[in-house]
């Protein structure tokens, strides 16, 4: 058993590690000044120039399959190069990509949307969380009713990441009330694109993070039979392969910031000085380190064995949930530490500890809550579906 990356991926992820030194850490003060005085942390401009510079580098269309011009990569290197996008705040997504259910669109759907969001043409985001219905998602009260050849869309959807900026969204709706009850929400409930010309519309939420989610609104939207993504009545499965992907992935985000963090508090730690002596000569400070470097070390194994798993095309459910629950826990763990480390300067806004450790308590919350997470491990070992000590 090897537990060593390969050749390619060190390349790989030093390449990417070069790449967010060079052309993404430069932009930190800037991203802080922006968002302090209620701009965009960057100009599209700006973004548009960094993804060029990526796109020329070779970093286009990571995971995205060879037939639609990507570089398939795999999970693995797709969780490498997150963890190194991540060590900045700088917000910046390598493109030629697309949401992952997204290419089970049949092929006018492929080119009418597809195509065109992996070109960086369209943006799009997928709505499922309600504002009574999160996690449980039996609670969904969205519906679709049938009236000709369209469907009628009404209802609401919370926390929508990128729904502020989307072209279209790939929405959950309760399609055969009945069925939905019957099987707990498993099924009953199609997954619709629908145009932002086609009526709905977003409401920006605020939070106590830089992240800005959208509250979106359904009324009397009337959408195309040919808009359904999959099948009648069987969204909730692609609704779980959306999910599925998204928790794995909070860890290796998680990751990411915390060795950035703990670079940082290291190098603090050399530098300030009291009672004669660096911080770095208490044993209190030393503890903390090496806690932080522990956890973060138990929290990128996890995240790596689930993209490893998907990557050999077996179901990572399990394994997804516990790094999306290690990982998460250990980021607000260790921004905890760096920031008590730093002291009053790492309460201030001078530095990004702030910053990170506003955006770190989200991690624990969407995607799937911490208790969710648990709920899913404990069912999955209790019923038997997978066993302990499974290799």
């Amino acid at each position: 058993m090897d537990l060593r990356l390969t050749d390619e991926q060190k390349m790989v992820q030093k390449t990417i590690r070069k790449f967010v030194e060079r052309e993404l850490i430069p932009l930190e003060n800037e991203v802080l000044k922006n968002e302090r005085e209620g701009r965009p942390s960057l100009p599209e401009g700006k973004l548009g120039e960094l993804q060029l510079k990526a796109k020329e580098a070779g970093f286009w269309g990571i995971n995205t399959p060879e037939e639609y011009g990507g570089a398939n990569l795999g999970q693995m290197m797709m969780a490498i190069v997150l963890m190194e996008v991540s060590k900045t705040f700088v917000p910046f997504r390598f493109g030629g990509s697309a949401d992952n259910i997204l290419y089970y669109a049949n092929d006018e759907q492929k080119k009418k949307y597809l195509l065109p969001t992996i070109s960086g043409e369209k943006i799009s985001c997928f709505a499922m969380t309600e504002p009574g219905a999160g996690s449980d998602t039996r609670n969904i009260k969205m519906t679709a009713v049938k009236d000709g050849s369209e469907w009628v869309l009404n209802g609401e959807k919370t926390f929508i990441t990128g729904g502020n900026e989307a072209d279209f969204v790939m929405v959950i709706a309760i399609t055969n009330k009945d069925r939905h009850q019957q099987t707990q929400g498993r099924e009953g409930v199609t997954c619709f694109i629908v145009d932002r010309d086609m009526g709905w519309r977003s409401e920006y939420i605020h939070t106590m993070g830089e992240w800005g989610p959208a509250g979106l609104v359904f009324e009397n939207v009337r959408v195309p039979e040919e808009n359904i993504l999959g099948e009648v009545d069987k969204g909730y499965n692609l609704g779980l392969e959306w999910i599925g992907f998204a928790r794995w992935v909070v860890g290796a985000r998680a990751v990411g910031s915390a060795e950035r963090l703990l670079q940082m508090a290291i190098e603090y730690s050399k530098e300030r000085i009291t009672f004669g002596q660096p911080i770095a000569e208490r044993q209190a400070i030393q503890w903390m380190i090496a806690d932080c470097a522990v956890d973060i070390e138990a929290a990128r194994w996890l995240v790596l064995n689930a993209a490893f798993t998907l990557d050999q095309g077996e179901d990572n459910r399990h394994y997804a949930s516990m790094a999306k629950l290690y990982g998460a826990q250990m980021g607000n763990r260790v921004v905890d530490k760096v920031l008590q480390i730093h002291g009053g300067m790492g309460y201030t806004r001078e530095l990004p500890i702030e910053r990170w450790y506003r955006e770190a308590r989200l991690w624990r919350i969407y995607d799937g809550t911490d208790e969710i997470q648990r709920l899913i491990i404990a069912r999955n070992l209790l019923k038997g579906h997978v066993k302990v000590s499974q290799i």
